[in-house]
């Protein structure tokens, strides 16, 4: 209990439908995930529960451990009567980017730790005022499509699970590895649509150059986060050979990082887990695209909380990578409905609409 909140944390570990390996993955890593869902309540709403959640990278130096700490000292700072729900849904945005500029003041960066307690915000405020996360925020329920990611393995390993994922209307597939364009060449034998390819900072600036030429022959669409963050200059030369988009993902973590990328690459990838959230999210996107970048909603591998409070914002995104909850073998979590069209379901149910599924 910090500052009148009753927060309760749950750290699950979730197994992978199939391996999920990424350029940047640790020996022995791509089997499962490990995830923290929050349960938070206040005083002033008796009865209503806000579900959170937040995947920590140790990429960007979280763990389960870490979260835990960071969320009692965020909460500590922000009671429960700063969360505004009397006058209806204008007074409880301003309220809560005000909690949202609270987290950060108190520390910077821990993106996944705010992330799972501005989900659990913003589906406490839904619930409470009878309204859905978009409509909370002003935001349109018509959203893109969302892809398939499939992880580096064996090219014949990932041709058949495109062949499995053909109904998406694109695929992101990992690269960065030794066999990079034996596997696009197998995935375009059996894929007809786009192509997303994401290096997750394993190419060089030679290997990325050399290998343009075939991806556009591909037919890939973009090509994101080949070379570690901060590689400023490396990132415009490619960009001003590529007539492919180059997509920042883990040079772009917050709001923050945006002006740096101008006029280097074409496109951001914004994720909850990154920026800190719902509220941040939207921000950033909005951002994005007044600075002239093309903008994508990724995720992390998480469960349908975090994939729903993404859903709400992706109205702002050009492209979309909300696929994380379609990767786990089983997800724990129940309410989210991926249409025909492979477009996340926005409903009126308020909040985020996600519960807990029965067991036994």
């Amino acid at each position: 209990m910090k500052a009148g909140w009753d927060l309760r944390v749950e750290t699950l570990r979730l197994p992978f439908a199939d391996p999920f390996v990424i350029a940047r993955a640790a020996p022995g890593e791509g089997q499962a995930v490990t995830t923290v869902v929050v349960e938070l309540r206040s005083p002033a709403l008796p009865g209503l529960v806000g579900i959170g959640e937040g995947c920590p990278e140790t990429y960007y130096g979280e763990n389960p451990g870490t979260m835990a700490v960071v969320m009692d000292l965020l909460l500590a700072g922000t009671p429960p009567g700063m969360l505004d729900l009397d006058g209806g849904a204008e007074p409880a945005r301003a309220s809560l980017a005000a909690i949202s500029a609270a987290f950060e003041g108190a520390i910077r960066g821990h993106g996944a730790a705010k992330c799972a307690l501005d989900i659990a915000l913003h589906d406490l405020a839904g619930k409470a005022l009878g309204l859905p996360i978009h409509r909370l925020l002003g935001l349109a329920a018509e959203i893109p499509p969302t892809d398939f990611t499939l992880g580096i393995d064996d090219p014949a390993v990932v041709a058949e699970r495109a062949r499995r994922r053909a109904s998406f209307p694109a695929l992101k597939i990992k690269v960065g590895g030794a066999n990079d364009l034996a596997t696009l060449e197998a995935v375009r034998a059996v894929f007809g649509g786009p192509i997303r390819v994401d290096a997750n900072v394993g190419w060089t600036p030679e290997s990325a150059a050399s290998i343009v030429p075939e991806l556009v022959r591909l037919g890939v669409e973009l090509i994101e986060q080949p070379f570690p963050p901060r590689r400023y200059e490396w990132l415009r030369d490619l960009q001003a050979i590529s007539p492919l988009p180059i997509v920042a993902d883990e040079s772009a973590v917050t709001i923050e990082d945006l002006d740096a990328l101008v006029g280097v690459v074409d496109g951001v990838n914004v994720k909850l887990a990154k920026c800190g959230g719902v509220g941040p999210a939207a921000r950033m996107l909005a951002r994005a695209r007044e600075l002239g970048f093309r903008t994508f909603l990724g995720c992390m591998e998480e469960t349908s909380v975090a994939i729903a409070a993404s859903a709400a914002v992706a109205s702002l995104a050009e492209w979309v990578d909300l696929d994380g909850c379609l990767l786990l073998a089983d997800d724990p979590f129940t309410g989210l409905e991926l249409g025909d069209d492979c477009r996340w379901r926005l409903t009126d149910a308020p909040g985020h609409g996600v519960t807990r599924r029965a067991t036994g």
